[in-house]
């Protein structure tokens, strides 16, 4: 699946086993606060992260066409991912991430509202699942995503079409 991004310096290309280490770390950074006030060796955190990044990859490759896995590049440079998988009435963002220095600058609002156009040109629905103390859900909200479902920690978040001008 493939779209422009509307970010001037945004690019995208697609998942390559060479992006290995690039996602584990990337992984890590999202989790890195959480675990940090556990009191764990640093040495502890990194083989805990080690082994959800390993579980979330294979789960991701069994559950999920991988067509729409994405490295997001800005100026040529990883910085983020993001995976999507089209479906009949929707598109579904697995999972968007960025490093943390790539954070609170406006991309992943910038990405998730091109998604939204992508969506609406389609006549489909977004739909996200979201941690519930997730800080993006600020974002979500204002993009017009509402709760429509509810998972343990998770929220299963919508946003349905509006369709792009003609």
């Amino acid at each position: 699946m493939e779209f422009r991004f509307s970010h001037p310096e945004l690019a995208s290309r697609p998942v390559t086993p060479a992006d290995r280490e690039f996602l584990r770390l990337l992984y890590h950074s999202t989790r890195q606060d959480e675990l940090a006030v556990t009191g764990w060796p640093q040495e502890r955190i990194d083989a805990f992260l080690d082994q959800q990044f390993e579980a979330q990859s294979d789960h991701y490759s069994k559950h999920f066409n991988n067509d729409g896995f994405t490295i997001l590049a800005e100026q040529e440079k990883d910085v983020g991912r993001l995976y999507l998988e089209e479906r009949e009435d929707e598109i579904r963002v697995i999972d968007i991430s960025l490093l943390p220095e790539h954070r609170g600058q406006g991309i992943g609002g910038s990405v998730m509202r091109d998604v939204l156009d992508l969506a609406g040109s389609r006549g489909k629905c977004v739909r996200i699942h979201v941690e519930q103390n997730n800080p993006a859900q600020s974002l979500y909200q204002r993009l017009g995503f509402r709760k429509i479902d509810e998972h343990g920690v998770y929220l299963l978040l919508e946003r349905a079409p509006i369709p792009s001008p003609a």
